[in-house]
């Protein structure tokens, strides 16, 4: 989709710049995550496409389900929905999180385990993941089962599988080879 990411890059740049401060930045990136959401609905799409509809209905219809947090974001949702780019929401705010990331040395890792963890063993974990790693990591917790017992963690194109269905996959090979 490297053409709605080319769409979507302007837009992120000048949200990104118009959004200043990190305090700012995560707001405005809370209400991105959010508005994406709601943009990405196929009835609101359908709404946002009909011809019936002015781009003043739109923007009344979306703030009112996901409130703006300042003057800015409003102007940046009416110029989105103005310039008919409602469907590049996620994508903007994918790229947004990418320049919050870059500007505070972090990055955004999933971490999928086989078990529910509390807040406190996440935050250990965080910790050795980012000594690992060697940057700030914003964790993300996924249940997945099937890993049977333990960890993998996928930040950015790097992965460190330590599950039991890992070790197993491990084992098989050794033993069949």
């Amino acid at each position: 989709m490297a053409e709605i990411a080319t769409i979507a890059r302007p837009y992120a740049d000048a949200l990104f710049q118009a959004a200043g401060s990190a305090g700012d930045l995560d707001a405005v990136q809370a209400w991105l995550d959010q508005l994406a959401v709601v943009a990405a609905d196929p009835q609101l799409q359908q709404f946002a496409d009909s011809p019936a509809a002015t781009a003043d209905q739109v923007f009344e219809l979306i703030n009112g389900l996901v409130r703006a947090p300042s003057a800015v974001t409003a102007n940046f949702l009416r110029t989105v929905i103005e310039n008919g780019r409602l469907a590049a929401l996620p994508e903007i705010a994918t790229q947004v999180r990418t320049l919050k990331n870059a500007r505070l040395g972090a990055s955004d890792a999933t971490v999928y385990s086989a078990f529910a963890m509390d807040e406190a063993a996440l935050a250990g974990l965080a910790t050795t993941l980012e000594k690992r790693f060697g940057r700030k990591l914003n964790l993300r917790l996924e249940l997945d089962p099937a890993l049977i017992g333990g960890v993998r963690v996928v930040a950015g194109d790097e992965v460190l599988d330590t599950s039991v269905k890992a070790r197993l996959e491990q084992m098989k090979v050794a033993l069949t080879a």
